[in-house]
């Protein structure tokens, strides 16, 4: 299966073209670059390069996996309508991929490993397994409630992703990855495996977003002393 994988997630604006065969993802052509915005300026010519860069044209891709969240909301937006629309123009599938999920893949399943994106504000994204079995579903933590967990997975676990740094504390003798974004290979494997049908490539939130809408409808005058 040739698939196309698009992630700005994170720290990272990524497209790559890989031929997976069972458990392995052969890389045609990539594109990655650090970048926490101007993701919409540089996605479309990044997904041009890498698929030229494969040896065949966009009818070739066989599907589309994309990063879901957690994650920057306008990143995330970006790369999912990009993908969206990729995909209804090739007419080809285009699935969802967890943006945790995808950094555990990328460190590997044996033993206990922990994902975990900085999330700021005291708090990481994170999700738990031992031996690639999730110890639960992905969550919001506080930095106070992710220490608990990681210290819960016994002596040397994985900690993967940016908020791996903050959390070194509560494992000893941990392995850290403090990763910009998942593996591009974990990518496409992951998508190559999923199921249309259960992986939509839908935003995954795990806290409610900073901004929150206003209350006044448009011409309404401000309360005396409301804020801005």
């Amino acid at each position: 299966m040739r698939v196309l994988i698009v992630d700005t997630a994170l720290g990272l604006c990524t497209t790559g073209v890989f031929e997976v065969e069972g458990a392995g993802a052969t890389p045609l052509g990539l594109c990655s670059e650090p970048m926490v915005k101007g993701h919409s300026e540089r996605l479309a010519g990044f997904a041009r390069d890498a698929v030229a860069a494969s040896g065949g044209g966009f009818d070739r891709i066989d599907r589309i996996g994309v990063t879901v969240g957690p994650g920057s909301f306008t990143g995330l937006r970006v790369g999912m309508a990009f993908a969206q629309g990729l995909g209804a123009a090739l007419e080809r599938p285009v699935v969802g991929i967890s943006t945790l999920d995808a950094l555990r893949a990328t460190g590997g399943e044996a033993g206990a490993v922990a994902a975990l994106i900085d999330a700021r504000r005291g708090q990481v994204y994170a999700r738990f397994w031992i031996d690639g079995q999730p110890t639960g579903p992905a969550g919001a933590l506080s930095l106070e409630q992710a220490a608990e967990e990681v210290a819960t997975l016994g002596r040397g676990p994985l900690l993967i992703g940016s908020g791996a740094p903050l959390l070194a504390h509560a494992a000893p003798a941990a392995t850290l990855l403090a990763l910009d974004g998942p593996g591009p290979e974990a990518l496409a494997r992951l998508a190559a495996a999923a199921d249309p049908a259960s992986a939509p490539a839908r935003p995954l939130y795990l806290r409610a977003p900073d901004a929150t809408p206003s209350t006044r409808l448009p011409g309404q005058a401000r309360s005396p002393g409301a804020g801005v």
